[in-house]
């Protein structure tokens, strides 16, 4: 196998890349300038090693814990339940929220052998009964996965009176995810929650 078939293959396993896409990225690295190329692969060495789940909520970041779990001025109120770290950032990027965070690591899906106890679940509980939330906004992809990890959370909160437990309004396609959905979509969705 040659380096530029090596080099497709590899590009190829990337998601959303399939060979055509990896093949023309692959001719675009040959043909892009030597110190862009070292740049990207020093990135990508390195990305595991600076980049980690925080310790709190489970997102993504360079320093722990992550910029919005230190952050003083948002709303400690409110925890939103995401099924991904990038799922985060989304929410994020649409301006609409101001609370805290907690990402589960999945969504439960039985034929994928995924099951509520290898998702946060446990570190979940133990958060809402050491802090001082007073709406959970169940945030999971409007997908059969999420509806069943959204059920889920919904039975083992059923304990928690307290709290008021919702989820993200109609607007968001269903079978999408939230990674893809755009900032109005997401804002109005989190706007228009509704009790659930």
């Amino acid at each position: 196998m040659t380096a530029l078939d090596t080099l497709i293959q590899t590009l190829s396993r990337l998601p959303g890349i399939g060979p055509k896409s990896a093949s023309r990225l692959a001719y675009h690295l040959i043909k892009t300038e030597k110190s862009y190329n070292q740049t990207l692969a020093q990135g990508i060495a390195t990305i595991q090693d600076r980049i980690f789940p925080c310790s709190v909520c489970g997102s993504f970041t360079e320093t722990d814990p992550c910029p919005v779990c230190s952050d003083p001025v948002r709303d400690r109120t409110l925890l939103c339940v995401v099924e991904e770290p990038q799922d985060v950032l989304t929410i994020q990027s649409s301006g609409a929220y101001d609370g805290l965070y907690h990402v589960l690591g999945g969504a439960i899906s039985p034929l994928d052998g995924i099951g509520p106890e290898q998702l946060s679940f446990s570190k979940l509980l133990k958060r809402i009964d050491e802090g001082q939330f007073k709406e959970l906004i169940i945030a999971t992809n409007p997908t059969e996965e999420g509806d069943t990890t959204a059920l889920y959370l919904r039975h083992i909160l059923k304990d928690h009176p307290e709290l008021s437990i919702t989820r993200l309004a109609s607007g968001l396609p269903i079978g999408g995810d939230l990674e893809y959905a755009d900032r109005i979509t997401l804002a109005r969705s989190l706007r228009g929650r509704v009790n659930f």
